[in-house]
């Protein structure tokens, strides 16, 4: 039995569900799975699984972090050679990044005690989440010995400075990559060596098995559109107001919700105000994974005019439920939304369009929308079902060198 290190930057996050629903889908499978983070998420934690995995994760900056210093020390004086390797290679990436150069020393601070934690755990392999600055703490612990590593990407953010967060070195020097999505990995294969491209295998985000087996209610004929995510510039928020205020001019009753919370929620309530929309746009902040499924059950469509994206769990969880979408044709979102068939494409920051397509939604008949839902069900089960796709991912780390 192959046991595995997670190493996640904040863990558990509310936008990072299917992590968590990775690891649990994987220990179902017979991996065990020992979880790291570098820190916490700064919010409260409103999920009961996610409390469960707060007391289940390790901090590498956690109340202890006079052990980052120790166990530096003590891989210092045990693997010098090895550490010396790791140093140069801090001092490196830390000349050509985007980031103070003092910071990848203390990535290098990290990275020693990863290694002493997997070490002591008998663990000889780390996956991470992100192309970041996690990936960039198992790179180095990798340098020091004895260990491997492996991470997902899944975009926009590794393909916003590829060259700065040194995604090359990573892929050079992992065992495998996953991609989580056919254009990812094609993003991936332009920062690499043909020889390189074998390594990087497509594994999907899944869902958990309640969402396949549940018993969906019907798409009810209210005029409530929901948006899902954190509210930040790549969501595209702030044109979903504006849309919003066009439809209030045309005369159309609707009422909008927006889940979530984030850096631009000022902003977006400002717009809310200036247009007079009070009484049809609601914020609800973070809330539970049970509330958000309530929500979509309760909507009519699910609306994301996101600017960047890989491919947002919410799109799987609203397919899922049988509520059509609309979103943007950007990255991987047309690999699972097939406009005209279980919802609207739109361009990206297109506000006549998100107008016309919300207008629609808002005025199609139900059981044409019933219809959207449940072919949208059907794909995102044959794509999405998280034992499968943990399967993959379990054998990629039984066998690693395969590549």
């Amino acid at each position: 039995m192959t046991s595995v290190a997670y190493l996640v930057n904040q863990y558990p996050k509310v936008s990072h569900s299917f992590i968590r629903r990775e690891i649990e889908a994987l220990e179902k499978a017979g991996t065990p799975v020992y979880r790291l983070a570098l820190r916490g998420w700064d919010a409260e934690t409103v999920d009961p699984k996610d409390r469960e995995e707060q007391a289940r994760t390790t901090y590498l900056l956690g109340r202890t972090k006079w052990r980052l210093l120790t166990d530096t020390l003590a891989v210092a004086l045990q693997r010098p050679g090895r550490f010396a390797l790791a140093l140069k290679e801090s001092l490196r990436l830390g000349r050509r990044g985007d980031r103070p150069i003092w910071l990848y020393l203390v990535y290098l601070l990290e990275a020693c005690r990863l290694h002493t934690l997997m070490r002591a755990q008998g663990i000889e392999h780390v996956h991470t989440h992100f192309g970041t600055n996690g990936t960039t703490v198992a790179m180095l612990a990798s340098l020091l010995g004895d260990i491997g590593y492996s991470f997902t990407v899944h975009g926009p953010e590794e393909f916003d400075k590829p060259e700065f967060i040194h995604l090359t070195e990573k892929i050079n020097r992992a065992r495998f990559v996953v991609a989580i999505t056919s254009f990812c990995r094609s993003q991936l294969y332009r920062w690499c060596d043909v020889s390189q491209w074998p390594k990087i295998q497509v594994v999907r985000c899944g869902l958990e098995p309640d969402f396949h087996t549940l018993h969906v209610t019907d798409v009810p004929d209210v005029p409530q559109l929901l948006c899902i995510g954190r509210l930040c510039e790549q969501k595209g928020q702030l044109l979903l107001i504006h849309a919003a205020a066009e439809l209030k001019a045309r005369g159309q009753h609707f009422k909008l919700v927006l889940a979530g919370d984030g850096e631009m929620r000022p902003a977006i309530e400002s717009l809310i105000r200036e247009h007079g929309l009070e009484d049809m746009v609601q914020i609800t902040g973070w809330i539970s994974s049970a509330q958000v499924r309530e929500l979509l059950l309760a909507s009519r469509a699910m609306v994301l005019p996101s600017f960047a994206e890989g491919l947002p769990v919410v799109i799987m969880e609203a397919l899922a439920l049988q509520r059509p979408v609309i979103t943007t044709q950007i990255a991987g979102i047309p690999e699972l939304v097939k406009g005209g068939h279980d919802g609207w494409l739109i361009t990206a920051g297109s506000v006549p369009e998100l107008v016309d397509a919300m207008s629609s939604a808002l005025n199609t008949p139900v059981e044409t929308l019933r219809q959207y839902g449940a072919h949208g069900r059907t794909l995102v089960t044959q794509l999405h079902d998280v034992d499968h796709e943990a399967g993959v991912l379990a054998r990629l780390f039984s066998t690693p060198s395969s590549f």
